[in-house]
């Protein structure tokens, strides 16, 4: 196993890594305590495109935790960040399926987001833009659609399948991109992890070296892979999603693997841990 150096920088999952839910994992505000007792800068870089970065901030500090919100990035801040570099905000038209961590960000961009059957040469959008949306309806479907048919550009802030919830898993953003494609046939750019956009823009956040940062994250199919895609190591926690089982039939595998963020803390510290495995 690869020696547990060289951590300069870290990028960090927060469902499943963090909380679960609204519970705190054992050993959060250490944790914390710890990247800033060391000074290792962060980027707490998570897939779920409903909440804003704000709402991640208040719901740390009711943890106990402190973070600025330059240390958040969704992926519909990601979204809207990659958008902003590849169209002209002022002049572009977006329809967004999502709520209101994926409309700020576009807002705050300065695009202008097109509403419920507004379509056309001059009202259609240039954009469609899908994240997570609780609020989903047939007619905000129907409107995606058509402004994809008539020539938008498809974009995904992520492409979970699945989402994690009190009652089990239920449908993610992944499955109300699959039902877009599906009736346009045509494929979404997607920016979340697992493909390296994301990773990519947190490291320039950070301005860290590649070589020297580490991604954390529960999932190997959206966290570890990502990191594979962007060429850096990562540790995966199995206080979320995937589970050994998964580790023994992936293809790919995380640099390290260990339980939890209080183990995370003792390695930080140099103090023995519990290391699995990955292979």
């Amino acid at each position: 196993m690869e020696a547990f150096t060289n951590i300069r920088a870290l990028i960090i999952d927060m469902d499943g890594v963090l909380w679960h839910g609204a519970e705190p994992m054992p050993g959060l505000c250490e944790f914390f305590q710890t990247l800033r007792e060391l000074q290792i800068p962060f980027i707490l870089a998570t897939n779920n495109a409903r909440s804003t970065a704000t709402e991640y901030v208040n719901k740390l500090a009711k943890m106990g935790v402190t973070v600025a919100i330059e240390e958040v990035l969704t992926s519909s801040m990601a979204t809207a960040l990659y958008l902003s570099e590849h169209f002209e905000p002022q002049s572009t038209r977006v329809y967004v399926v999502g709520e209101a961590g994926l409309t700020e960000p576009l807002l705050e961009r300065g695009f202008t987001l097109t509403g419920l059957y507004e379509l056309g040469d001059r009202q259609g959008a240039d954009v469609v833009v899908s994240g997570m949306d609780q609020t989903l309806t047939w007619d905000k479907l129907a409107t995606a659609t058509l402004n994809i048919r008539a020539g938008a550009k498809f974009v995904g802030t992520n492409a979970d399948v699945t989402l994690p919830t009190e009652r089990g898993l239920t449908h993610g953003n992944g499955a109300i991109l699959a039902a877009l494609q599906a009736a346009t046939g045509v494929e979404p750019v997607v920016i979340g992890k697992p493909e390296p956009i994301m990773y990519q823009q947190a490291l320039t956040i950070l301005g860290a070296d590649p070589a020297a940062t580490v991604a954390i994250g529960d999932r190997l199919d959206t966290d570890i892979l990502g990191a594979v895609r962007t060429g850096i190591r990562s540790l995966m926690v199995l206080s979320g999603v995937s589970t050994k089982q998964d580790l023994a039939a992936s293809e790919y595998q995380p640099t390290w693997v260990l339980p939890d963020i209080a183990e995370i803390t003792q390695a930080l510290r140099g103090e023995p841990v519990n290391w699995l495995n990955p292979d």
